[in-house]
């Protein structure tokens, strides 16, 4: 039996974000469904916002658990795999008919096999990068590019390369691709100005471009695993070259 008076009511907080970041997506979810898509973008911005703060609630209270993690793996898998999915499904995959079925369900269990693994990874160690695209960045890229599309009266070439980008960015999640993780980034004292003048300028360029902008930072990040791989191997075959003529 739990012993309900050594409960404290500040566990409660990183999992009611959680819920939040759930709840917001199942509006989400309603909401495209019913066409009205900028307001499932934005809960679905929301959402990610609050996946965010649970984690840090956490930690800052020190209220970290076996089940507030179980619990945000699951939320996730509804706010970044299944919500987007309907988005992009209802505003462009419904098109291409079974087409379009398979690349929102890809998208969807790509991402619950990327927080599984992500799960096992973490169990023992906090990893310093991402082993495969986060599905948040993956879903913010989505959405987003989505909007693009609608905002910008996309055609039948637009949704099938909108479709094509889904498919790419569902297999970088459950890649082996590296990606940079800023949980354990700190900064400076004497960067914290530049970090404030960054941050207010980022936050300008949000406000006055929305999608475009958020879609443009997704697309970067997801790009930036890929680059960071090709990188990598050029520098290893230029070393393997160097060592062949140094011999």
């Amino acid at each position: 039996m739990v012993n309900i008076k050594n409960l404290k009511i500040a566990y409660l907080l990183p999992n009611l974000f959680t819920a939040g970041s759930m709840f917001l997506a199942v509006l989400a979810i309603v909401a495209a469904s019913k066409g009205v898509f900028e307001k499932a973008f934005w809960f679905v911005v929301l959402s990610a916002i609050f996946d965010a703060l649970d984690g840090r609630v956490a930690r800052l209270t020190k209220t970290s658990s076996q089940f507030g993690k179980e619990f945000d793996s699951l939320a996730d898998v509804v706010a970044f795999g299944v919500a987007p999915a309907f988005i992009f499904y209802f505003a462009a995959g419904e098109e291409f008919g079974r087409f379009g079925i398979l690349a929102a369900a890809l998208f969807v269990i790509f991402g619950a096999v990327r927080l599984a693994r992500f799960n096992v990874i973490s169990a023992t160690t906090e990893p310093n990068v991402f082993i495969g695209l986060p599905i948040p960045a993956a879903a913010l890229f989505v959405v987003g590019a989505t909007m693009l599309c609608i905002n910008y009266n996309g055609g039948e070439g637009a949704k099938l390369a909108l479709l094509i980008a889904a498919v790419i960015i569902a297999v970088l999640m459950v890649s082996n691709i590296r990606y940079p993780s800023f949980k354990q980034a700190h900064f400076q004292k004497s960067y914290f100005l530049r970090a404030l003048i960054a941050l207010i300028i980022v936050c300008s360029l949000f406000y006055l471009y929305q999608t475009e902008f958020l879609a443009l930072i997704a697309l970067i990040y997801a790009l930036v695993g890929p680059a960071r791989a090709l990188w990598t191997i050029a520098q290893r075959k230029r070393k393997v070259r160097h060592n062949e003529q140094t011999d």
